[in-house]
């Protein structure tokens, strides 16, 4: 008896490798894929000689494909599923050449296996690879997969569009029965589902290409090659995606943009060279904007919802991780002017009114959150779409909004719903922060300091609870932290360490305490403590962390650094990551075990590289902040 269940999963396995073969095979863009059929072996046959030319010898094809082995009665249509999907490499001259690297692709339904057939087309002349047909099953009894080549003495690879034999075996086979076995649902769509791939794929080889050269010269703090290409790929996708567009109104204008939040600028610089009119607005302005030159068209302003930043010439408007602001852009697109469109990649989780609380369980946040801020959309008046960017992050859906739901006549009924719709966000999102001040401050608390809650925020004629960011970007990474408050964390949690003293079977005196998780040590602090670190990026595990003399951090668990312990993975990863102390910044800070550990510092003082006490303390030679 066949195990419906395991080839639901072989199918659904099998799919990703049909659809989605980027995924594991890094060499490819992707696919495009025609409308496949359903068709009896008669049929198959049929659409066999149609695509690859009735000249070619197809019974070799058919005794690989066992359809001599093919039960009668389940020779129907629903025998044979048929059609041919365009492979699309990533390799730009490949790209380029003529010739189009295609596969038929046959299901077989009843025998659980998928047969690949390449050919190449040029200039509409087609030729069989018959050296690459090869087909992938599954036993249903067995639970495993199994790969068939036609030829395998006469395969043929250029590691791109036809991978080694060998790759087919111990990658991708594997692979496939992994996926098999975790048989997940994804929640979004698959990438670049709104925009021709090949498209994409050429103009994103072009554009890295043109502004490689920008990670050399990155002044900012940020990762140039995260930032740097993954700005070039968002360029690439909102130009395909107006290329589109003005092919489908039949025009030649380029679309004009604002980017709000815009921050390194980079995505305004790339869109201003392609020839897209537009400017960013940020609150802040970045080194890096003096480096674009006068044809990049950048705005260092406060952006406020409200009637002073309408755009009502403008065609796009653009939110690539902007905060605070996204949720406000389809609203500002859609009160701007019944033609204006939008692009939002949502990244940290804002509402109207600060930050955005969950509501739901059931999904993820970043789920629940894409959700809303399609919600939102939807009550703006928008047919809002998703789609999956190729961008190093893995907050990577955005949310666009192209087309109206409602007639222009039809303006002042959906501005009712907008305005309805925001005020009782903006009433959620008031009460709900109220409530949990007063749970954290409780009731002997009352004269509390509320600048954190922002309630009395400056009003504006949209809403009056809109949390703008401070124009100088704060230090969330616990290094702003009072001394002593970070003194008395550091103590505590070492306290109880070396209360946990594990026994020696060397004779070391010298206690290296315990482990810990770091959820066991979030039970050590109490709730204003907790409620301090969670302001910071990271909170406890970066305050610990940042603490590298005292602690060691590693697979979540807290340990107490034992410096007479340097393994040579330990040494490597040092000398990996960090760079030899200069003699300079030796001693420069006094010793945190000379100071506090009841057995004293592990080193002699000349091995070690904090001062043990005063008198070992030398003058610090880093300039002051």
């Amino acid at each position: 008896m066949t195990d419906l269940r395991s080839t639901e999963n072989f199918w659904s396995a099998a799919d990703v490798w049909i659809n989605k073969p980027q995924v594991i095979n890094k060499r490819l863009s992707g696919v495009t894929e025609t409308k496949y059929r359903d068709v009896d072996t008669s049929g198959l046959n049929h659409v066999l000689s149609t695509l690859l030319g009735s000249s070619f010898e197809i019974s070799h094809i058919f005794q690989f494909l066992r359809v001599d082995n093919a039960i009668k009665e389940l020779d129907t249509a629903g025998r044979w599923c048929v059609g041919v999907r365009t492979i699309i490499p990533k390799v730009t001259k490949m790209a380029e050449c003529n010739v189009m690297f295609k596969e038929v692709i046959i299901k077989d339904i009843v025998g659980h296996a998928v047969t690949f057939i390449p050919f190449e087309e040029i200039a509409g002349h087609v030729t069989l690879k018959s050296s690459n047909i090869y087909q992938i099953d599954m036993k249903p009894d067995e639970g495993m997969f199994f790969l068939h080549v036609l030829r395998p003495e006469q395969w043929y690879s250029d590691g791109i569009a036809y991978p080694k034999l060998s790759w087919l075996r111990t990658e991708l086979l594997p692979k496939l029965s992994r996926w098999s076995l975790e048989s997940k649902t994804c929640l979004f769509k698959s990438t670049l589902s709104l925009i021709p791939v090949e498209k994409y794929s050429m103009l994103y080889q072009q554009l890295k290409q043109k502004y490689k050269d920008l990670v050399k010269v990155w002044p900012e703090v940020t990762d140039p090659q995260k930032f740097v290409f993954e700005d070039v790929a968002i360029a690439t996708y909102l130009l395909v995606l107006w290329t589109e567009e003005r092919a489908g109104k039949g025009t030649t204008t380029k679309q004009s943009f604002v980017d709000l939040g815009c921050g390194n600028g980079l995505l305004v610089h790339i869109l201003n060279n392609e020839g897209h009119p537009g400017k960013g607005i940020d609150i802040r302005k970045r080194k890096i904007w003096a480096l674009y030159g006068p044809s990049t068209h950048l705005e260092e302003n406060a952006i406020t919802p409200s009637n002073g930043f309408l755009f009502p010439t403008t065609d796009w408007l653009i939110g690539n991780h902007s905060d605070e602001l996204t949720p406000w852009i389809p609203v500002i697109a859609a009160r701007s002017s019944y033609s204006c469109r939008f692009f939002v990649l949502p990244c940290c989780f804002f509402d109207f009114c600060g930050k955005y609380q969950r509501r739901q369980c059931t999904k993820s946040q970043y789920k629940e959150y894409i959700d809303f801020i399609t919600d939102v959309s939807t009550v703006c008046g928008f047919h809002a779409e998703e789609d999956c960017l190729r961008i190093p992050s893995t907050k990577r859906v955005c949310i666009i909004g192209k087309v109206r739901r409602y007639r222009q006549a039809e303006e002042a009924l959906v501005e009712e719903s907008r305005s309805n719709y925001i005020k009782e966000r903006e009433a959620m999102s008031m009460s709900l922060r109220v409530s949990l001040n007063l749970n954290q401050c409780g009731h002997d608390d009352l004269d509390h300091d509320d600048t954190e809650l922002n309630i009395s925020a400056p009003a504006n004629d949209w809403v009056s609870g809109f949390q703008l960011r401070e124009k100088t970007e704060a230090v969330k990474n616990c290094a702003a932290l009072p001394r002593n408050f970070v003194d008395a964390v550091v103590l505590k949690v070492a306290k109880a360490l070396l209360t946990l003293t594990e026994t020696s079977n060397c004779g070391d005196t010298w206690n290296k305490g315990g482990s810990l998780s770091v959820s066991e040590v979030v039970d050590l602090l109490d709730q204003s403590t907790l409620q301090t670190l969670k302001k910071e990026c990271g909170g406890l595990q970066t305050l610990l962390k940042n603490n590298h003399q005292v602690f060691r951090v590693e697979g979540g668990r807290v340990f107490i650094r034992d410096w007479r312990m340097h393994t040579p993975a330990q040494s490597s990863k040092v000398t990996l990551k960090r760079k030899p102390a200069p003699p300079g910044a030796l001693k420069t800070r006094l010793c945190w075990f000379f100071t506090h550990h009841p057995h004293g510092c592990p080193l002699p003082c000349e091995d070690c590289a904090f001062a043990h006490g005063e008198t070992d303390l030398k003058p610090s030679l880093k300039p002051p902040k």
